[in-house]
């Protein structure tokens, strides 16, 4: 009987002798662990270098720029020239101020209103006729908000608004006024919209208010936050 099927015929694996492809070791290659091929991980020298520099680039170019951004919308270091705010503050106090509020209404385009009793720092554009530097900023206490009338008389300083129709002292309801003695200088002032009223807790020797009446609150850097120095006088505001 003939069988109608051929015979399949096995390959033969190919001995090293026989096989055509190159010979590789696994167990010898540079990095090799002896369980595969291996891996060179260390990194190069000249990339290690780059990295570094790249960084300290990065570093020296971001500190100043953020050093900027801080200064112009967050907060910035005034020292203080003049007794107007003694014995509040005192020639050449150091001092934090604060500017995110006055940022905020910029980006909001809202107006920027302190609160009474704040320690502002505003340039003051009208005070040539004074024997001051015009643009010089100044640094004062808001008493007045936009819309009150305030009145200086008989040496008390005397706020009207809508809450208090008869009047009331600011000096002598608010904190600060522990440290303010007799107001000079007599002043019937109604505040308008967008301005306050404001001054210095020296009443005897400060150019504020008083004199070159109110100011734009457009024009306030922003609020005392804290004094820094001297270090045995640091107080929060």
């Amino acid at each position: 009987m003939i069988d109608d099927f051929k015979a399949a015929k096995r390959p033969v694996a190919p001995t090293p002798e026989t096989s055509s492809e190159p010979e590789i070791n696994y167990c010898n290659q540079p990095g090799s662990t002896g369980y595969g091929m291996g891996i060179d991980t260390k990194p190069k020298p000249n990339r290690t270098k780059l990295k570094s520099f790249l960084s300290t680039a990065l570093l020296l170019i971001s500190a100043p720029i953020i050093a900027l951004v801080l200064t112009a919308f967050v907060f910035q270091s005034y020292q203080v020239d003049g007794p107007s705010m003694e014995t509040t503050l005192y020639n050449n106090d150091r001092l934090l101020v604060w500017k995110v509020p006055k940022t905020w209404s910029k980006i909001t385009g809202n107006p920027y209103v302190p609160n009474r009793g704040d320690v502002v720092i505003f340039v003051e554009r009208g005070i040539e006729d004074f024997g001051q530097d015009s643009g010089k900023q100044l640094i004062k206490r808001v008493i007045g908000l936009p819309g009150e009338r305030v009145v200086v008389k008989d040496g008390t300083v005397t706020v009207y608004n809508k809450e208090n129709p008869d009047g009331f002292q600011p000096d002598r309801t608010l904190p600060y006024g522990d440290v303010i003695q007799s107001t000079s200088i007599d002043r019937d002032e109604t505040v308008p919209k967008g301005q306050v009223f404001v001054l210095g807790d020296n009443r005897s020797n400060s150019l504020d208010s008083r004199t070159f009446g109110p100011i734009a609150a457009k024009d306030i850097v922003g609020k005392l936050i804290v004094r820094v120095w001297p270090l045995g006088s640091m107080k929060a505001f």
